[in-house]
């Protein structure tokens, strides 16, 4: 079998990218280890980012994104028996994130790749990647006792932190860094009314605790306990009164008990790879990082790599040029670190500290309360939390187009449909203009407009679009 991607794991981080690639014209084969139930039986977060949410309506993935997904528009801090709400969308011009579990993500783009017959193989045992210093690297497999080998371009490898991908790094070419914590989450999922319509961040003397919701009467709840502890000792009874016992008592008061329908420890760290290739082998989301859960930005993250690494990939089959594949790893760490920063800070501030003799937490209140007491804090957590843009590749691309000499002129006319539009263009630049349309469909549209622009080639204008929303007649370029 031949490919032009072959994308190990089948997870969200490899789903999105097979379903970028797709409607960008770039064949993918995906394998994956488990069974489709298994993947998809998965309980994990789904507090998404509007980078996310966005990406996810630009590929077709987004309809029931938006009929279930609730939109937040602020978060809770609790301590000290009181509770501040951050307003993130006043704080940071409108942003938000999107409650969605990530397996509801999963099975959306499930259903998108195999409406689109995306090639997705699971159940591939010994999957081992081949010549990645080559032009042609390949993947071996075997799948009911048979062995299969599969010929590509490129491998991605969004397989986890356990996966084959990282592992194939010859020794010494990886450097890693790592911060365990020596605490983690117990749990409990349960149908019940959540204790508020936005999630709460609890801070107390007993430990953390977290209020959040994954449906209208689906809640999922959680508390700081030791790292080893044993799930088995906590009752449903001793969950609910711990859980309460740490939450302001108004708050307290209202919460809607019941039985638990999952219980689960989580264990909290911090982990990077560095770099994030090796030849023609790229890593995305766990394959390359962890991040403690207390941010929110585990599948955000995976979703920045996909977009970094769907822009390279895209960049390389369309006009050749690899630039973007070479600075993928650079680009995805940036951001990568200032997740990881803010993951471990919210981790240090609203958690008990194992060695605190008392300073520590007086040091957390202070600064819980300069944080609730101060615009510039505020927004710079709300700016962290409902996630920090996607870098573009270059800063100077508009000055490169505007003061070029050989200028072409295009008219583009995107007629609005339901939801997010695809584009129809009119253009008089020579070129591919399959490629371009496609480039194209990465701008997302508010209405009905004609718009006009010089460019200096093919390679400015695909950058331009991937970073540029067209909305209500003016241009946003998205930049650091």
């Amino acid at each position: 079998m031949k490919t032009q991607v072959g994308i190990i794991g089948g997870g969200p981080a490899g789903l999105l990218l097979s379903q970028i690639l797709h409607v960008n014209g770039i064949d993918s084969v995906i394998l994956e280890r488990q069974t489709r139930a298994y993947v998809l039986g998965r309980i994990r977060a789904g507090v998404l980012e509007q980078g996310l949410t966005d990406t996810l309506r630009r590929v077709d993935v987004g309809d029931r994104l938006d009929r279930e997904g609730q939109v937040h528009g602020g978060v809770n801090l609790a301590f000290g028996g009181r509770m501040v709400r951050i307003d993130l969308e006043g704080l940071t011009g409108g942003k938000t994130v999107t409650v969605y579990g990530q397996t509801e993500v999963t099975r959306d783009l499930y259903e998108a790749r195999d409406a689109m017959g995306g090639v997705i193989i699971d159940e591939a045992e010994d999957v081992t990647p081949h010549d990645l210093t080559t032009d042609t690297p390949a993947l071996s497999y075997r799948k009911d006792g048979e062995a299969h080998r599969i010929e590509c371009d490129f491998v991605a490898a969004c397989d986890g932190f356990h996966g084959v991908g990282r592992q194939s790094f010859p020794s010494g070419s990886l450097k890693t860094y790592e911060k365990v914590y020596p605490f983690g989450w117990l749990g409990i999922l349960s149908r019940t009314k959540p204790a508020n319509h936005e999630l709460i961040y609890g801070n107390h003397e007993r430990g953390f605790v977290l209020c959040s919701m994954r449906a209208e009467r689906l809640s999922r709840y959680y508390v700081q306990v030791a790292a080893d502890e044993d799930v088995d000792a906590w009752s449903d009874e001793r969950f609910w009164d711990e859980l309460c016992r740490r939450l302001p008592e108004d708050v307290a008061a209202g919460i809607e008990q019941g039985p638990s329908i999952e219980k689960s420890l989580t264990p909290l760290r911090s982990f990077v790879a560095e770099p994030l290739n090796y030849g023609r082998l790229f890593l995305a989301g766990d394959a390359g990082h962890i991040v403690p859960p207390t941010g929110a930005k585990g599948l955000n993250l995976a979703a920045s790599d996909v977009h970094y690494l769907s822009e390279g990939l895209i960049s390389y089959y369309g006009s050749g040029d690899e630039s973007g594949l070479r600075a993928y790893s650079e680009r995805a760490l940036r951001r990568i670190w200032k997740a990881e920063r803010f993951s471990w800070w919210m981790t240090m501030l609203m958690h008990k500290l194992a060695d605190d003799d008392g300073f520590g937490g007086k040091v957390q209140r202070a600064e819980l309360d300069y944080l609730t007491g101060s615009q510039a804090a505020m927004t710079a957590l709300a700016e962290n939390y409902v996630g920090l843009p996607y870098y573009p590749r270059s800063r100077d691309f508009l000055n490169q187009a505007s003061s070029s000499t050989n200028r072409s002129a295009f008219q583009l006319r995107a007629a609005l449909r339901p939801s997010f539009s695809r584009i129809e263009l009119n253009s008089s630049i020579s070129g591919d203009d399959s490629r371009l349309a496609r480039a194209m469909a990465s701008s997302s549209i508010d209405r009905s407009m004609t718009w006009r622009t010089p460019i200096i080639s093919y390679e400015a204008l695909m950058s331009f679009l991937l970073y540029s929303t067209v909305a209500a007649g003016s241009l946003a370029i998205v930049a650091a």
